[in-house]
This record gives C-alpha cells, sequence and structure tokens, in this order.
C-alpha cells in the first residue's frame, strides 16, 4: 500500500536511529552461526495477527540460521499463554516477543522467561517486568489520536461506549488513558466501557445491548482490532448507520470496508508487520551478544496513522 509503505520506512528510519543502552544480563546467547530459535507469541487469535506474522517470516528468511515460531493461544487466555511459553522453553528458544493477555498478573512468568531466554513484548507492554525493551505503539499517544477522531466525529459533543477484550491489557489501558486524556474538556462524555474477554459474539452483544439501553448513544468506540467490525454489524442490524458514529482501531477484515463506505469514521492504524520485523531482527541481536539496537528508554515506538474516509484510498492503492 502506498501510504502503509511510506510509513514503514519512517518507522524503521526512526528505530535505526534511536541510542542504545546496555543489555540486562538476561537469557542466554548464542555466538554467530549457531541456530537460533525465536518465538513471536500473540495475545489472541485475532486476524490483526497476519502482518506479524508476514513480518516475522520477511525477517527470517533475511536471517542466516534464524528459525521463528509464530504462536497465537487458542482462547486468548493467560493461562493458555503460559502453557504456549512453557512448551517453546522446553523447546530451547533463545528468544521470545510477546504480547501479555494480562502484564499486571504476569510479571512473575514474565521474569521467568526472561531468566530462560530474551525476552521482549511487542504491541502490549509490561514494564514492570524484565523484558529488555518493547517494541510497538505508544497507545497512549493512539488514544489522542483516536479522541482526535471522536471529536471530529461528533463536532456537537454526545455520549459514547469503549468497546475492548481485556480492559486490563497494558495496550487497551493507554488507549482508554489517551482517549480520556483527549476528550478532556470536550463535550463527548464516555458513558462506560464493556469488555468481551476477545469473544466474537460478545463484542457484537455488548454494542447491541449499548445500542437499546442507550438509544441517543452518539458513537461506539472499539479499542481492538475485531471490535471494529463486531460494533459496524451491530450498528447495521439496529439501523443506525450514520446516526451512531464509529471509531476503531487497525484493519481487521471489514474495517477498512466500513471506512469505504463511511459506516465507519475512522480507524487508527498500528502497523503489526514492523512488531514482527523488528522483533525477529533485534531479537537475534540480543541473542548474539548485541544489545546496541536498545535504547535508553526501552521503548522502540512505531507510530500509527489516522485513517478515514478522506484518506482511505491512498492509504489502500498499492505501492508503485
Amino acid at each position: 500500500m502506498k501510504t502503509r509503505s511510506i510509513i514503514l520506512t519512517t518507522a524503521v528510519f526512526s528505530i535505526a536511529a534511536i541510542g542504545g543502552c546496555q543489555d540486562a544480563k538476561q537469557g542466554s546467547t548464542s555466538k554467530a552461526g549457531d541456530r537460533i530459535l525465536i518465538a513471536f507469541v500473540t495475545n489472541n487469535p485475532s486476524n490483526y495477527w497476519a502482518d506479524a506474522r508476514r513480518g516475522t517470516d520477511d525477517a527470517a528468511k533475511q536471517l542466516p540460521n534464524v528459525d521463528v515460531q509464530f504462536v497465537m493461544p487458542d482462547d486468548g487466555t493467560a493461562a493458555t499463554q503460559k502453557t504456549d511459553v512453557d512448551q517453546l522453553l522446553a523447546k530451547g528458544v533463545k528468544g521470545i516477543a510477546i504480547s501479555p493477555v494480562d502484564p499486571q498478573n504476569q510479571t512473575q512468568m514474565l521474569n521467568d522467561i526472561a531468566s530462560q531466554a530474551k525476552l521482549v513484548t511487542q504491541d502490549s507492554d509490561a514494564p514492570l517486568s524484565n523484558r529488555i525493551c518493547y517494541i510497538g505503539t505508544d497507545n497512549h499517544a493512539a488514544g489522542l489520536q483516536a479522541a482526535d477522531l471522536i471529536k471530529k466525529a461528533l463536532p456537537s459533543g454526545g455520549k459514547i461506549m469503549l468497546f475492548v477484550g481485556k480492559r486490563d491489557a497494558q495496550n487497551a489501558k493507554e488507549r482508554e488513558k489517551g482517549i480520556r486524556d483527549g476528550l478532556a474538556g470536550s463535550k463527548v462524555d464516555i458513558l462506560d466501557v464493556r469488555t468481551d474477554d476477545t469473544d466474537r459474539a460478545k463484542a457484537k452483544s455488548n454494542a447491541l445491548d449499548a445500542l437499546v439501553k442507550y438509544p441517543n448513544i452518539a458513537g461506539l468506540v472499539g479499542l481492538w482490532s475485531y471490535n471494529g467490525p463486531a460494533i459496524m454489524s451491530a450498528v447495521k442490524d439496529s439501523n443506525k448507520v450514520g446516526s451512531v458514529k464509529i471509531v476503531c482501531f487497525d484493519t481487521d477484515p471489514g474495517t477498512l470496508d466500513g471506512v469505504k463506505a463511511g459506516v465507519i469514521y475512522g480507524t487508527i492504524v498500528q502497523q503489526p508487520y514492523q512488531f514482527g520485523v523488528q522483533a525477529v531482527k533485534d531479537l537475534v541481536k540480543s541473542v548474539q551478544g548485541d544489545s546496541s539496537w536498545i535504547p535508553q528508554s526501552k521503548q522502540l515506538l512505531i507510530p500509527t496513522v489516522a485513517v478515514t474516509k478522506a484518506n482511505v484510498d491512498q492509504f489502500t492503492a498499492p505501492a508503485k
């Protein structure tokens, strides 16, 4: 995609320009030439992760002696994620990039991983853990972007509701805070936040319930990738297209079509492809003893873009 290609180039350039710091002595290191197994672990089985998988595959093709295992917990629970990670460690994985399901309650698990392999978080952070770096979106900034879209969609204000899989996930907390900070002092009022535990059917029923309980609700906001299509389906079924504005995140199937059709006002797009590329390449560096890529902040932030009907055709146009 033309616009996306430009953004990815900018992100990679920004990452390359960031200064380094010393890596903690976590996990084992390997010498150049050793076979290295790297794992990329998601927090659910959403279609959102397809681009990240392409990124990990492309990175592995560029690196000698590197194998990548891409793991998606079937039910999106912390328990299943731990089981998957335990199996990876038993296989001798040297580096793991993980999006924690419940970072606060998984700190000990993450520290255990970090004592056996190089650990980075991606997509959602666990800043209190011993991870060596976070690679992903500045979710508070993304929330501020979403707040800007909400205010543009509702210039006269109104009541809205937020929807997400798990409210205690770090990315969800930061996006919600960004939205609340961005809406402070505006005429937009957040009624509530509804969670669905990554259950797509529940995500839609939550939106339907909100439309029934609050017939004058002005907007519905989805914080995770699948929430956008679920909300759109509920709004269509309720015959409220146009009267209820939708703002969401990412490019789950249906989201960009919804933006093109004017059903979804706009979406904040991340770059999971870059999460995959950078996580694999940087973990391999750490496994080989190179910590120069790690910034002092221990965060490699990849920018997001707001996509609306005004720029969606440019965003989805094939790269030339």
